[in-house]
């Protein structure tokens, strides 16, 4: 199994591949109808200039499991951190630590990039998600997020 971030010289197949992938989880939560904004969403992403990353598990020309994250500015933090925006295994391949495996990536690559910290969101009664957090040394913020969307 190889782990390694998606650059803009993905192929239209890599990409297709992940954006199939991806939309297990978009339907997981109920996002509907999201492929149109998920492959606008990756393409942004991959452009050079973005803050976002993508990182892949594959085997064998197979998509298993992505993190998607994005990198941010905190005055509270004093300089960058990484926002982990999605943590997802295809369900054919879960428990096999593909997830820890792609976490361990994100966490090195915020140690190789002087990243203040991580911080995600997970649903509070995902046990077995917030058991995989705690065990690489995340730890629990008590805050309620807001959105608005256009």
């Amino acid at each position: 199994m190889k782990i390694y971030e998606v650059t803009s010289q993905a192929t239209n197949e890599e990409i297709e591949q992940i954006a199939n992938l991806l939309m297990g989880q978009m339907e997981s939560i109920g996002e509907d109808h999201a492929y149109d904004r998920l492959r606008t969403a990756m393409d942004e992403a991959l452009s050079e200039e973005a803050p976002a990353h993508l990182v892949v598990a594959e085997k064998d020309g197979e998509m298993l499991g992505a993190a998607f994250f994005n990198v941010s500015i905190s005055l509270a933090k004093g300089g960058s951190y990484i926002w982990l925006n999605d943590l997802y295994v295809h369900k054919s391949h879960r428990n096999q630590g593909i997830a820890k495996k792609l976490l361990r990536h994100v966490i090195h690559w915020a140690e190789n990039h002087n990243m203040k910290g991580i911080e995600l969101e997970t649903g509070v009664n995902n046990q077995a998600t917030k058991a995989l957090y705690n065990s690489l040394g995340f730890y629990d913020i008590v805050s309620k997020r807001y959105g608005f969307r256009f």
